[in-house]
């Protein structure tokens, strides 16, 4: 009597390369992600009599740091330069320049800096512009 041999092959589905290549796009993304390092501005602002005003939900907000860096709309900006600030301001406004500007500068930023942002925002048509202080001290 002659038996048969029963195979040796198993019938399913081989999860080995579904693994492989699940892993591989995992490590893919990871290394690929860019990682935002938040950053707050500890501003200084200088101080100004007056009153309080306030700002609409719509406003574009341009942060000067003591050193002369930018952020708008709480992104940092790459260096110092206008048409860096042009672009940014031209980006966050997507060609909206009647919406108010508000500028916040520190108190012991360069003067430069205050008229750069002005500058950007007048070469782009904003109409709208403000600068931030807060009250005095009562001494």
């Amino acid at each position: 009597m002659q038996f048969r041999r029963q195979s040796t092959e198993q019938d399913g589905v081989n999860l080995t390369p579904l693994i492989d290549v699940v892993f591989l796009l995992l490590i893919f993304f990871m290394v690929s992600t860019t990682f935002t390092k938040e950053s707050h501005l500890k501003l200084n602002l200088p101080e100004a009599a007056g009153p309080q005003a306030e700002s609409p939900p719509s406003t574009i907000e341009v942060l000067i740091n003591a050193d002369g860096s930018y952020s708008v709309d709480g992104r940092a900006l790459i260096n110092k330069k206008l048409p860096t600030l042009k672009s940014a301001l031209s980006e966050v406004s997507g060609g909206e320049y009647n919406r108010p500007l508000i500028i916040t500068a520190d108190a012991t930023a360069q003067h430069q800096a205050v008229v750069r942002a002005m500058d950007a925002a007048g070469q782009l048509g904003f109409v709208h512009l403000s600068i931030t202080t807060r009250q005095p001290d009562e001494q």
